[in-house]
Order: C-alpha cells, then sequence, then structure tokens
C-alpha cells in the first residue's frame, strides 16, 4: 500500500534521506534485501572462465530524450555467450552527456552495487550531485541495469513482497526456522518457474561480459569505469576477461573474490557489529543521541529487540503497513550502519520504538527491501537472489546455515545469526552456480585504483586490501564511518578524479582523514 497522505513530515524526510543513503553508498550494494532471509547483504564472487567467449556483434546505440537532460536507450545481449546470435536479453541505458563535447574523453559507466541495484536510477537521481563538473564536463556518465534487474530483462519470483519477510530470519527456534525455510522454498520455486530460461543466465560473469559489449556499442575503445560495492566484483571480473580493454577502472568498497560465501558472511558480521558497536559509543557519550539511555544504549537496544521478539511493534502513522518484527529492525540497523549520517535518524527510530511506534524502523528498512515511496517493489530483491546463487557454490543442507548460525553468533550476537541464513534461498535454487570463488588477476592491465574504509560495514577495508594485491591496484584508504568512499570524503573524490582524467593513479598508501 502507498504512504498515508497524513504520514508526518519527519517520517517522509526519513524516507527522502534513506533512500539518498542507499544511492550514495552503492546500494544495492551489499545492501540488506533478500526476503527470505532478509540479509545484511554481501554481494558475490566468481572466478573468470579461462575460454573468452565468442564475441557477439556491436550495434550503435540509439539515444532518446527521457527528460531532465538524460537520454535513454536499449542494448540487446546474447542471453548466453556461449550462443552469441541466439536468444537476447534487453539491457536498459541511460546517458548523461558530457558538458564539455569538445574535450570529450569519452564514457565513464558507473554501477551502484546491488546485486539488484539500478544504474539507471542512480545515474538520474544522483549523477549531478555526485559528480564534480570537470568529470561532467569530459565524460558521458552512463548506468545500466545488469541483466535481471529493473528495466533491463528482469528477474521476478514472487508477485507481492509486502508481507514476504520471515518474522526472525535469526531462525533461533525451530519455528522461526521453519518459517525462514518454508519462504526460502516459496521464493526459490517462484523464480524457477517464471524465470526458467533466463535463471541461468545473470552472473556476475555474464554482466562482465555484457560491460565489454556496452563498451563496445558506446564506441570507446577503452573502458573508463567506477564501480560501488558488488560493482567492484563486475569490474575485478571484466579486469581479467578484457585486460587490454581498460582505460581506467576505480573499484570503491571492495568485494574480495576469493572468498567463499561463509567467509564473507563472516567478515560482514565482525563488521556490522563493530560499527553498531561505535554507533553505540557515540550515542552513549553524546547528549543529543534520541536514544542515549541514560548513557546505556547497547542494553537499551538488546532490551528493545526482545521486545519486538515478544510482540511487534506497530506502525501507527503508516496505512495497512505491516508491524515491526525482528528481521525489519535488525535490517533497519543493518541499513542505516551504511551512512555516518543516518545515525541521528536510526537513534530518533530506536527512541520512537521504545515508545511503542515501530514507524521510523519500517521506513528506515524499506529502501534495502526495495519499496519505493509509491508502495512499489522493485525487483532488487529477485536480483539479488538470483545472482548471489549463480554466483557462490552455496551449502544445499539447511544444517550447514544453522551451524555457521552458531559459530558467528559468538563473534557477533547481534547480526550473527542473521547474516548466517542470509543466503538461504540458495538452498533450493533452480539453476546451479557457474563459478566458485577465486583470486582474480590481470596481466597487462593499465593501473587500476581500489577504494576501502575502514569503518565500512558492508565490504569490511582488508577486502579492498586483499583486491588491491590481486590486481596490482594502487589503494586508497578513507578513515571513516560507512560504506563506499567516493561520495563521503573530498579527499578520496579528488584522487579519483584525477585518475579518471588524467589517469594518474594516487600516490601509494594515501590515506583519506
Amino acid at each position: 500500500m502507498p504512504y498515508c497522505p497524513e504520514v508526518p513530515h519527519p517520517a517522509r524526510r526519513l524516507a527522502a534521506v534513506v533512500a539518498v543513503v542507499v544511492l550514495l553508498a552503492g546500494c544495492g550494494s551489499a545492501a540488506p534485501t533478500p526476503p527470505a532471509s532478509a540479509s545484511s547483504a554481501a554481494p558475490t564472487s566468481a572466478s573468470p572462465s579461462p575460454t573468452p567467449a565468442p564475441t557477439p556483434s556491436v550495434t550503435p546505440i540509439t539515444w532518446s530524450d527521457c527528460g531532465a537532460g538524460f537520454q535513454c536507450g536499449i542494448l540487446d545481449a546474447p542471453r548466453d555467450y556461449a550462443e552469441p546470435t541466439g536468444p537476447t536479453v534487453r539491457l536498459a541505458l541511460i546517458r548523461l552527456p558530457a558538458t564539455d563535447p569538445a574535450h570529450r574523453i569519452g564514457s565513464l559507466v558507473v554501477n551502484p552495487g546491488g546485486p539488484g541495484g539500478s544504474g539507471i536510477e542512480f545515474v538520474r537521481s544522483s549523477a549531478e550531485r555526485i559528480f564534480p563538473t570537470d568529470i561532467r564536463a569530459r565524460f558521458d556518465i552512463i548506468g545500466f541495469d545488469p541483466r535481471g534487474v529493473g528495466d533491463s530483462t528482469p528477474v521476478r519470483c514472487v508477485d507481492d513482497l509486502e508481507h514476504f519477510v520471515p518474522v526472525d530470519a535469526r531462525a533461533e527456534d525451530a519455528a522461526d526456522l521453519a518459517d525462514l525455510v518454508a519462504g526460502a522454498k516459496t521464493f526459490a520455486a517462484g523464480c524457477q518457474r517464471r524465470n526458467a530460461d533466463l535463471l541461468a543466465h545473470l552472473s556476475t560473469l555474464d554482466t562482465a561480459r555484457d560491460l565489454d559489449l556496452l563498451r563496445a556499442s558506446l564506441g570507446d575503445t577503452k573502458l573508463t569505469y567506477l564501480g560501488f560495492s558488488y560493482g567492484t566484483l563486475i569490474g575485478a571480473l571484466y579486469a581479467s576477461l578484457f585486460p587490454s580493454h581498460v582505460r581506467a577502472l576505480a573499484l570503491d568498497g571492495a568485494l574480495d573474490p576469493s572468498l567463499d560465501l561463509a567467509a564473507i558472511r563472516t567478515g560482514q558480521a565482525r563488521a556490522f557489529e563493530a560499527a553498531f558497536g561505535r554507533f553505540l559509543a557515540w550515542c552513549a557519550g553524546d547528549t543529543s543521541c534520541a536514544f542515549r539511555s541514560g548513557g546505556r544504549p547497547g542494553p537499551a537496544f538488546d532490551a528493545l529487540l526482545a521486545r519486538i521478539d515478544r510482540a511487534p511493534l506497530p506502525t501507527p502513522r503508516l496505512l495497512d503497513r505491516e508491524p515491526v518484527n525482528p528481521t525489519i529492525a535488525l535490517l533497519a540497523v543493518t541499513g542505516a550502519l551504511y551512512s555516518r549520517g543516518v545515525w541521528p535518524l536510526l537513534a530518533a527510530a530506536l527512541a520512537e520504538a521504545q515508545a511503542g511506534d515501530g514507524t521510523d524502523l519500517l521506513l528506515l528498512s524499506d529502501p534495502f527491501r526495495g519499496r519505493k515511496p509509491n508502495g512499489a517493489y522493485s525487483n532488487m530483491v529477485d536480483a539479488y537472489a538470483a545472482i548471489t546463487c549463480l554466483d557462490y557454490p552455496a551449502p544445499r543442507d539447511v544444517a550447514a546455515y544453522s551451524a555457521l548460525a552458531d559459530s558467528l553468533a559468538a563473534a557477533a550476537p547481534r547480526f550473527g545469526r542473521l547474516l548466517a541464513f542470509n543466503d538461504i534461498d540458495c538452498a533450493f535454487w533452480g539453476a546451479p552456480p557457474v563459478r566458485t570463488p577465486a583470486a582474480v588477476s590481470a596481466p597487462g592491465v593499465p593501473p587500476l585504483v581500489v577504494i576501502g574504509s575502514r569503518g565500512d560495514p558492508a565490504t569490511p577495508y582488508p577486502w579492498a586490501e586483499s583486491l588491491a594485491r590481486q590486481l596490482g591496484a594502487t589503494l586508497v584508504t578513507r578513515e571513516g564511518e560507512g560504506h563506499t568512499g567516493y561520495a563521503a570524503s573530498e579527499c578520496v573524490r579528488d584522487a579519483v578524479d584525477v585518475y579518471l582524467l588524467d589517469l594518474a593513479p594516487p600516490p601509494a598508501g594515501l590515506d583519506c582523514r
């Protein structure tokens, strides 16, 4: 249902702010989304094929005006690159043309993350805010919805996501585990039934090949690319497959392609736990924090979550919306940790929840489930699961997820179990994985740049260190909270912009404080 017209202004403002945070943080980018597990979510890894796929034909893109200075287009790509003349998938594109065409360098292709994030929405809503005038002058800014996502040929698994959220995705007892597993089975079966011909062709490796087809169709001899979060995996695989086609790649909020699912979730669980600890420390010490709770916000949060576990919180300022259960509450918290700027909003939402009103917690969770302000849902959730389950060989036995949950609960008591069950859909997936995690390499590639943030909860900083080593890239470090650095740090942005414009990598060891 759409939001009630009488929703108070602060709640509407909260929804708008969080929507912006999702885009700036590169969400989808490791965003918490899948419905059967309400993830906190990092994307997948895959190793490139040792044998290049046949080259499909290249057709120039026809662009048409789509408002506010943007142009839109469509690119057809092979559904299966082993059959380049076979059935196709549609790739939806958007372009913000360079403002100084006489000095245009080429196209800057961007991806905001996910899996499941829309590059079209990212460019349309954020390109003019994020990218400085010199970047917009010299490059056409190009966004695309990867295969399976948004306006491209989409994957859809269920009709209505409004109430398709498990009560408690931590599955601490048999009833909650049964609820979680039943939802995962229903979701996976729907994906297979509705997308039988598409489901096996949505991997990140396919998207990396689409990216090279896009490069050629744009008329660029070499690719200039900026990827956030999951977009760094697309870029890393592209470099490994097409090193001679690279002009510049900047990879912000890096994933480590060598990690398997258990290692990814373990790293995230520890990182989210640590980030929430820093939020609580700020709240305890700052009298402006609405959830300060006498300087003991940690015990107050645990008591609140236990209360929500006993009885979900109503959302009285919204019309016909679901109450806040433990899954939604934890989803709101993990989502808010993507940006330091949202901490005060999270504190206010927790204080309202403490007073019995879950409205703002639900609003905080909405963008990370793909819910739009008009009440419709994007297919971010569906695409997330479809891509993740192809990119990883996940356990097929529910007991393996339970064992990981028990293990992570000790290291990350608030978020460990949630993340351990993040990928339970994959236990019942109808298409087999196509790659296993492996380190990447790109012999002969020009200098690359990787950005990592020490306070990043979704893509922990050691992953950036590892990816930079694998690719021989220059590592830029941001000292700060939140997911990705380009939009959060002028120092990072300046270094990346010089690299994209002049192909001059930042100095080794650059530390942006």
